[in-house]
Parts: structure tokens; C-alpha cells; sequence
């Protein structure tokens, strides 16, 4: 299946090199059926954060036993369908959310495997808003409050504490976060070792990034490099399993937003491409400032050898509906089509019909 099953063919390869670790799939990256299925039929496990990513998950042919549900969260009704779908493990983010999730296992008589969700107070060095384990994050549990929810996990029932979960963010382009995560999971275990306490497995999330600058030089990310380290710096005995969570790594060099030029615009001291997709389509640079890299296709076609810049902005009602600014581009003219690259995660599931526009079909270059 082209680059996404290039890229899953790798992660077959490292989950039978390195045995003690399984990977799931972040559904929030992106829930095309399509790219879903495939991912299920490789292997790899789900990480969700919804009822609706349940659902889609198990449409798609994810073992119910390899989902995991994340989120700080999850009503009533999506715990109880997480129960009676049996899925691996609910990722528990508070105290009071363990609370509830026993009552409600206890009330299906069933009983419910967590992870307690840390929060690390690791900086990821990412955009703060991607940024998920400093102590001030609402995600996990302070290193502070951990023996007492491990206390209660254990004391509470229809609760079965099988492991700890971290993330400390999103599109992480470095080594060190990795390493300092793992340092902090080795003091961790050790400590709870003193206290009696060992766990089935360790879940360290995802948070590897993609290369958005230069997408066709990197289309696959280095998941060795990431796994290599934590096989090296990790200290769990034997038999401990080691979780990864990745979404964006996966999907994102898979899709391209494909869009239409339709005016060229000369301002007072730019020059702007307006084009027919906008932040309704992909809201990642309006959001955060996110940088994709953008092709003239049919600038290229024609072989313009003439280069200038342009801000390529779409036609929502925000000054924020822009894609980029003084991106250089070959001569561009109405009715060409631009390429706005690496929008395969957190594209179409991001996407909303604001100004009601209707949503334009993605295009997944799998």
C-alpha cells in the first residue's frame, strides 16, 4: 500500500526485533476507514480517546483486547462501552475518574484493567499547546499523588492496575525528551518496587515527529532510533512489556490536501494565493502556527522557472485561514493546483464545516 504500508512494514519489523514492545496506532492522527484497516491488518494496537474512536476502532478490526483508551474525559456511557467491548485497558487520568470507573465495573460486574496515567513534569520542547507531561498539563497524575492513587487503585473494586502510562507530547523531533522519559520511568519503577508494587507493562506514548520541511527526502520517520534507545536506557525485568503509542508518525507523510488556486491577489506589500481549501480542511497551521511544505503542481508541470513569494491563504473568514506566508513558489496562476504536503494526520479528523463549507475530499498518496 505504497508509503503507509512502507512505513507499517518497519513497524512489523521492530515489534519482531524487539519483542518486549507493542505498538498501537493514536486513532485521533486520523480515522479514515481505509487507513484504518490496513493499520488493524498489520498488527498494531489502538489508542483512543473516545467513544466514537471505539467504535471506529472495532469497525475497522482492531482486537479488542489491543485497545487502549486514553483521555482525561470519558463520560459514563463511554466507560461502560469500553467494559462491554472488553478492551485491553483504560488509561486512567484522576483519581476520581478511577472512582467511577469502578463503580461502573463493579455495577456490569466486571473488572476493569488500568494504567495510571503520570505525568512526568518532562519538557517535550514542542509547541506548548502539543505539550502534555509538565506538571501544570491537565493530563496524568502528579509524581506527587502517585502512591496514594496506586493505593487506591489497588484498594478499589472492579479495578485491576496493570501498568503506567506517559506522553509528554507531540511531533518531539529529538532524542533527549525520550531519554529523560525514560530515566523518570526507571526511578518510578524502582520506587514502587520498594513498596511492593510491579506492573505488567509501561506505556510511554507516542509523541514522535515528522519531517514537515522536506517530506519527500523523509517520508518514514526513525522509529528505530526511538525504540533502540528506550531498549537501552529502559531498566524493566523481564517479561514487563513496553507500550508506544504513535499517531502523526505513522499517517502524516501519507496525505496531501490538494487544493485550487483561485485568485491571485496583489496587497500593498504581498502578494497572496488564494485557494479553494482552507482551515476547515486542515487547521493545523491557524491552530498552531504549523508549517507544511506546499507544491505548484501544475507550476511544476509547465516547468515556470520564474520563483516568488506568495502568502497561500484560504477563503474562510479568519486572518488566521492561512497556510503559510512568503512561501516561494514557481510563477503561479489561476487554476493551478497546490499541494499542501504531510496532511495525512490531523487533517481529515480535525476538519469542520465552518462558514458550513462543505468538506472536500482528502487524498491519501498511500
Amino acid at each position: 500500500m505504497g508509503l503507509l504500508g512502507r512505513t507499517l512494514d518497519v513497524l512489523s519489523g521492530i515489534a519482531a526485533d524487539f519483542p518486549a514492545f507493542r505498538i498501537h496506532y493514536a486513532l485521533k492522527a486520523n480515522v479514515n476507514p481505509v487507513l484504518l484497516r490496513a493499520i488493524a491488518d498489520s498488527g498494531l494496537g489502538a489508542d483512543i480517546v473516545s467513544g466514537g474512536e471505539l467504535q471506529a476502532a472495532l469497525d475497522a478490526g482492531f482486537a479488542p483486547g489491543r485497545i487502549f483508551f486514553a483521555g482525561v474525559g470519558k463520560t459514563d456511557s463511554e466507560i461502560a462501552a469500553a467494559l462491554e467491548a472488553g478492551i485491553g485497558c483504560l488509561n486512567v487520568e484522576s483519581q476520581a475518574e478511577m472512582e467511577v470507573i469502578s463503580s461502573i465495573a463493579s455495577a456490569l460486574r466486571k473488572t476493569a484493567d488500568i494504567a495510571i496515567r503520570v505525568n512526568p513534569d518532562i519538557d517535550a520542547h514542542t509547541h506548548h499547546y502539543i505539550t502534555t507531561g509538565l506538571q501544570d498539563n491537565k493530563f496524568g497524575i502528579n509524581l506527587d499523588c502517585l502512591d496514594a492513587c496506586i493505593d487506591l487503585a489497588r484498594s478499589l473494586p472492579g479495578i485491576r492496575l496493570r501498568g503506567l502510562h506517559f506522553h509528554i507530547g507531540s511531533q518531539i523531533t529529538i532524542l533527549d525528551p525520550f531519554r529523560l522519559l525514560c530515566d523518570r520511568v526507571n526511578s518510578i519503577l524502582a520506587q514502587q518496587r520498594t513498596r511492593g508494587v510491579e506492573f505488567s507493562f509501561v506505556n510511554l506514548g507516542g509523541g514522535l515527529g515528522v519531517d514537515y520541511d522536506n517530506p519527500e527526502a523523509n517520508p518514514v520517520p526513525d522509529f528505530l532510533a526511538v525504540v533502540e534507545l528506550m531498549s537501552r536506557t529502559l531498566e524493566i525485568p523481564d517479561g514487563m512489556e513496553v507500550h508506544l503509542e504513535l499517531g502523526r508518525s505513522v499517517v502524516a507523510q501519507c496525505g496531501s490536501l490538494i487544493s485550487r488556486v483561485l485568485y491571485i491577489k496583489e496587497g500593498h506589500s504581498r502578494r497572496f494565493a488564494i485557494v479553494d481549501a482552507g482551515m476547515t480542511e486542515l487547521i493545523r497551521p491557524a491552530l498552531y502556527g504549523a508549517m507544511h511544505y506546499i507544491d505548484n503542481i501544475s507550476a511544476a508541470a509547465r516547468g515556470e522557472s520564474v520563483h516568488m513569494p506568495y502568502d497561500v491563504v484560504g477563503p474562510v473568514c479568519e486572518t488566521s485561514d492561512s497556510f503559510g506566508e512568503a512561501v516561494v513558489l514557481p510563477l503561479s496562476r489561476r487554476g493551478d493546483i497546490i499541494a499542501i504536503r504531510s496532511a495525512g494526520a490531523y487533517g481529515e479528523s480535525m476538519s469542520s464545516h465552518y462558514n458550513c463549507r462543505s468538506l472536500n475530499p482528502p487524498i491519501y498518496l498511500t
